[in-house]
C-alpha cells in the first residue's frame, strides 16, 4: 500500500472527494493531517507521498513535485490571514500559527521584505487564536479563519499581500515525495486529482459537512479562492518564494 498523507482542511475537499472514488483507493492508506504533521510523516519517511507546506522542500535532501496539482491562489485566499486589532505599523508581536510553515515564513518574508517592519516573533499554542489583542496580531490558518474573518479591525490576506508584492501566485503546498514515485501510479494520482478538480461542484454538493460555511460559500471558496493547478508561474512563485526563505 502506498501511504499517502493530506490536509484535513476544506480546500483538500475535491482531491479526497475523488480519490475515495477511484480505483486507486484500494491500494492507498490516506491519512488525513494538519499540514505540518504532513510535513513531519514525509520527512520521516512515514508515509510516501504528502501535500506539504512548500517551505519544508529547502529542509529535504531530495524531493520530487509528483502532479500537476497544489493548494495555490492568485490573489485572495480567505483562509491565511494576519488579524490585528491595530494597524501593521504599530504590531509589536505576532503569533505564527504552528499548523503549517509556510504561512510562518510567508508572515516573515512581507514583514521583512514587502513591509519592512520589525516584530517580535511568537509560537502559537492550541487556542491562540482566542487571544489576539492590543499590539499582538497573530496569523491563522484553515478552516479556523471562516469564524474569525470580519471579527477584527485589520485583517491582512497573505496571499493577497504576496501577490502585491511579486505580482505572482502563491503556492501554500505541493504532493511531494522523498523518493521518486513509480510513473505509473503517479499518472493514475494525477488524473484522479485533476477529475476532482475538474468537479468541485459535485464534490461540494456530495461531501458537504461543513460547519462554517454554507454550500455556496464553500463552492466559492474552491472555485475562486483556491487555484489547484501547478502551473508555469506558480512554479515561478514557489521557487522565489524558497529563495526569500534562505535570507531570513
Amino acid at each position: 500500500m502506498i501511504k499517502i498523507s493530506i490536509v484535513n482542511y476544506t480546500n483538500t475537499l475535491p482531491f479526497k472527494w475523488a480519490l475515495k472514488r477511484s480505483s486507486l483507493f484500494n491500494g492507498i492508506d490516506l491519512q488525513e493531517d494538519i499540514p505540518s504533521i504532513c510535513a513531519q510523516k514525509l520527512n520521516f519517511n512515514q508515509v510516501d507521498l504528502a501535500l506539504v507546506p512548500v517551505a519544508l522542500l529547502i529542509e529535504l535532501d531530495n524531493f520530487f513535485i509528483e502532479t500537476d496539482y497544489c493548494i495555490g491562489a492568485n490573489g485572495k485566499v480567505d483562509s491565511v490571514k494576519l488579524y490585528s486589532q491595530v494597524p501593521l505599523n504599530e504590531i509589536e508581536s505576532v503569533t505564527l500559527d504552528y499548523q503549517s510553515k509556510s504561512s510562518i515564513n510567508l508572515t516573515k518574508i512581507l514583514f521583512k521584505f514587502f513591509w519592512k517592519l520589525n516584530v517580535n516573533y511568537i509560537d502559537a499554542k492550541p487556542g491562540f487564536e482566542n487571544n489576539i489583542s492590543d499590539k499582538n496580531a497573530a496569523v491563522v490558518i484553515g478552516d479556523r479563519t471562516f469564524e474569525l474573518n470580519g471579527n477584527f479591525k485589520y485583517e491582512f490576506d497573505l496571499a493577497e499581500e504576496w501577490k502585491k508584492f511579486t505580482n505572482l501566485p502563491f503556492v501554500f503546498a505541493a504532493w511531494v515525495s522523498t523518493k521518486k514515485l513509480n510513473s505509473t501510479f503517479v499518472n493514475e494520482f494525477n488524473s484522479v486529482l485533476k477529475f476532482g478538480v475538474d468537479n468541485i461542484e459535485a464534490a461540494v454538493n456530495e461531501d458537504f459537512i461543513f460547519k462554517n460555511l454554507s454550500k455556496s460559500e464553500t463552492l466559492t471558496y474552491l472555485t475562486e479562492r483556491i487555484d489547484y493547478h501547478l502551473n508555469n508561474e506558480k512554479n515561478k512563485a514557489l521557487y522565489l518564494f524558497l529563495e526569500y526563505i534562505k535570507k531570513l
